[in-house]
Formats: structure tokens, sequence, C-alpha cells
């Protein structure tokens, strides 16, 4: 059985590495906890290429397929990898930096697109030079960071010296500011190959991921493109100049925007999975498997063959990461009297893995009216955080 080499760990990607008859072998950093029964090696940092490479030639796997990423931090490992084993896939770690600095990714795009101002932050840069820069109110965060972790609004000093203290400390290049984008966020997650886009789904958040790591229950849902025909001519758009731009490898990608009156501004672009439950419901919605689709990439067989059973959408679902409420205890019984779930696992147990966002349980939803989703899932999060409708 020929082997993918795989920088992260997520179980539903394992399920559909064995549908396909290809073994995972993966280089997984605490947190991860792959299964026993499969095959891995630890890592103290996985953006570190050396690393890695040291762990995969340690491992001496007999026939590597592939190799690909189930999240941004392994995304320069995973095409130094194939640069140094001749695989399948981008190997072009330019390119892929163009893809993971978010200051670099933005000073990429042609001039005609809106984005946030946006620099690094080098040692010693003060609260007043950057507000001086960007603006009263700016964001701080890692500079090749993911999912909002360790991201923070500032508005005072207090708050920027608190933000600077996740960091080292020790970099020039390891953290961003960018002016604050205070409008709605939604995300295109798409298919980008031969230069040109060959599907996508776009989504809103009800709330992000940055609201999440603040405490929020991390939930979007899927967007009616009748509904929103504009809105999507527009992201697509979008997609295809950011894309071009920064010379886009034939990829699954993820990029999002906010929306405002005077049009699209771009947040930001990445060329792996998208994360949470995204795959899941693009897959419900429109029968497009995202992880058949990043392995047939990786395997260099091309998108086309994993893209053939998608269809229009009959109803419209969307996730909900859910957590423990402060103040009372919920199970999963509560939730499902409550409301009509087309999936549910909720831990009410006391020593309940957490996971990011907080997450002990998740959700999936559906309808065929966007509008009455986006209504369910508000109801269903008023409920995970004060335990009653």
């Amino acid at each position: 059985m020929p082997a993918m080499i795989v920088i992260g760990y997520r179980g539903d990607l394992d399920q559909a590495l064995r549908r396909r008859g290809i073994d995972p072998y993966y280089i997984v950093q605490v947190p991860a906890s792959p299964p026993k029964s499969r095959r891995f090696t630890w890592v103290a940092d996985m953006e570190n290429a050396q690393e890695i490479f040291r762990a995969v030639l340690s491992a001496d796997i007999d026939e590597v397929a592939g190799v690909l990423s189930v999240h941004e931090m392994g995304v320069f490992g995973a095409t130094y990898l194939r640069q140094q084993l001749n695989l399948p896939g981008n190997a072009d770690s330019r390119t892929a930096l163009h893809f993971r600095d978010k200051h670099l990714q933005k000073s990429m795009l042609p001039p005609g697109i809106r984005r946030a101002r946006c620099r690094h932050v080098p040692m010693g840069t003060s609260f007043t030079e950057l507000a001086d820069d960007l603006g009263e109110v700016f964001v701080v965060k890692p500079a090749t960071g993911a999912g909002a972790l360790r991201t923070n609004i500032v508005r005072t000093p207090e708050e920027y010296a608190q933000a600077l203290t996740p960091f080292t400390g020790q970099s020039d290049v390891e953290i961003v500011a960018e002016s604050f984008m205070d409008a709605p966020e939604v995300y295109l997650d798409g298919v980008w190959e031969k230069g040109d886009l060959q599907w996508s789904s776009m989504s809103s958040y009800h709330t992000s991921p940055l609201r999440a790591v603040q405490g929020g229950i991390l939930s979007a849902y899927v967007l009616d493109r009748k509904r929103h025909s504009v809105l999507f001519d527009e992201m697509e758009t979008l997609a295809g100049q950011a894309l071009t731009s920064l010379n886009a490898p034939d990829c699954v990608f993820h990029m999002e925007a906010f929306t405002a009156e005077e049009g699209l501004t771009f947040g930001e672009c990445a060329i792996r999975l998208p994360g949470a439950l995204s795959p899941q419901v693009n897959q419900l919605t429109y029968g497009v498997d995202l992880f058949d689709v990043e392995i047939s990439l990786a395997l260099g067989e091309g998108a086309t063959r994993a893209l053939g059973g998608r269809h229009g959408p009959e109803r419209f679902h969307g996730y909900i990461l859910l957590r423990r409420p402060n103040g009372c205890n919920l199970t999963q019984i509560d939730f499902e009297r409550n409301f009509l779930f087309d999936e549910i696992v909720y831990d009410s147990s006391p020593d309940a893995p957490v996971g990011p966002y907080g997450r002990v349980g998740q959700a999936v939803v559906s309808d065929p009216d966007e509008l009455k989703l986006q209504k369910t899932i508000e109801d269903i999060v008023r409920f995970n955080e004060v335990g009653s409708t």
C-alpha cells in the first residue's frame, strides 16, 4: 500500500485516505493525537522544515506517493518535502511563503484589490508608531498564523503590550499588525487548477474564529448562490485576481474577505483544506469531497476526478463547534430535545477533552432556506451559551 506523508492529523482526512487505499504516515506536534494503530512521528515544531525532513528520513518509509498538510503550519514543510523527494504538487518554496506570511501576501496583490494595511512588527516597535500608521484600532497576530490563534484587537498601549506576550520577541518577522476591519466576514472554499477556478462555495461566519478564540462559539453556514448572486460573482472575481497574482499552484484553497458598501476587502488566502467542519458541510450541500480533491492533487491525479460527483444544493448546511456553557451543565440530550440536527456529538463529562476554540462537541444542521438555517444556528449558539431557549 503506498504511503501519504501527512503533516498534522485530523480523523476525517484519515478516513478519506483509508477509503482510497492509502496508508498515511503522520508528522505531528503536541497536542495532536493520532490513534496508536497509525504510523507517526512526533516533532517539536512542524514549521521547522529541517526537523520534518529528518523525521521523514528516519521513518524509512518504503513507498511515498505524496505529501499534504492538514493545516497552515505544515504548508511550507510539505512544499519542502516535495522538492526533496520529487513528489507531485507544489514544490515552489517562494510561492508557499506568499500563502503563509500575511504581510508578504498582501504586498503581492495588485493595486486594485482592497486590503487591510499590513506590516511586520520589528522588535521594539511602539504602540504609537503602529497607531499612527494603521489607525487607532489595529490587529496584532502571527505573521504565519492560522485560525485567529494569538490574534488580538488592540486599542491601547496596555492591550498592545498584552498582545505581544505570546510571542518570543526575538524576531523582526514573527508578528504582523494590520488595520482593523469592522465588517461582516465571508469565505470562499474552492478548487484552483490550471490557473482557473474549477469550483467554489461561499459561507458566512455566524461567529468568526477571532470571536471564538475570545470565548465565542465558532459557527458558519453555506450561502445560497441565488440569494447572493452578485456577492458570489464578486468573491469569485476576487479569488481569481488574488490567486493569479500570488502564482497559486493547483490546490484546495480557503479565502476570507470582508463585506462593506464600497465592496469586498481581501482578508487572507490559504492553500490547504478549510478548517473546522467546512469540508463536511460542503460535501453535504454540494456533493464535493474536498478531502478527496486534496488527496488527488497530492497524488498528481488532478482535481477533475474528485469533482465528478458535485450537484446543486437541495439543503444548505452549517456547523457549530459546541462548548461548555458558563454556569450550567448541558448534555447531548438537552440539545436534541430542543433542536433537530443532521449530526451532533457532545461530551458533557467533566474530563472531556477540549479541542480548538474550546470545543467539546460539534453539530451540523441544515435547511432548504438559508435564512432559516441562519436563525437555527443563532438559536443553537444562544442555547449553548446560556443553557436555555
